[in-house]
């Protein structure tokens, strides 16, 4: 892959970079996100971004220790990943993806991790577990349309698996929505769910994690 770059984006070059899915600096979705990751960086929150010979972005992965995902998951001594994208689709199928996810191994094997893990889901905002397959990730949970797949070294290491995240529904009465900045689109989706909820009358409460 002659002339492909892969950039570390941290808190002193993040508005110089950008965060990829989200490249208007002035953007409120831009400044959520960004409080958020600088915050994040602190606990081991890592992104990077893919670029061609001339510049231009080709994609890019988040990933932190499993310990400090923002994931239902359970996953000790493992490498997580948050999120990964390649775009526009012209970029897609040409080994971008791939290398990403081994930027990440790397990363977890110099760390002396036990592995790397990720959820994936068919539905949208999420990555598709088959280009982890690919790389020799298995298949270890389903709970309703999401996935959990894990790539470890040693068979001997335990595997991640999901935390029930319904036994926690119970203490919540009627609709709520609960979102953090991890995604810099959030806030804009929450708008269009609220405006939605009053236009029918649902008592809709947001809870900002």
């Amino acid at each position: 892959m002659s002339g492909i770059g892969i950039i570390d984006v941290n808190p002193q070059n993040v508005q110089k970079e950008t965060l990829f899915c989200i490249k208007d600096i002035l953007n409120p979705g831009f400044q959520c996100k960004q409080d958020w990751f600088v915050t994040q960086y602190q606990n081991g929150l890592r992104m990077k971004i893919l670029k061609d010979a001339e510049g231009q972005m080709i994609g890019f992965v988040e990933y932190l220790p499993a310990s400090m995902a923002w994931r239902p998951i359970e996953a000790t001594n493992y490498m997580f990943i948050h999120c990964m994208y390649i775009y526009p689709n012209k970029n897609k199928k040409k080994g971008y993806g791939s290398l990403l996810i081994e930027e990440v191994e790397q990363e977890a094997k110099l760390s002396k991790m036990s592995g790397v893990c990720v959820m994936t889901s068919k539905g949208p905002w999420m990555t598709d577990r088959r280009i982890f397959e690919k790389n020799g990730y298995t298949l270890l949970e389903k709970k309703g349309r999401f996935e959990l797949l894990s790539k470890k070294w040693s068979q001997t290491d335990t595997e991640p698996a999901f935390i029930d995240w319904t036994a926690k529904q119970e203490k919540y009465q009627g609709w709520h929505l609960l979102y953090s900045d991890q995604c810099p689109w959030h806030d804009k989706s929450v708008k269009a769910l609220m405006e939605t909820a009053n236009e029918f009358n649902i008592d809709l409460q947001i809870n900002r994690i």
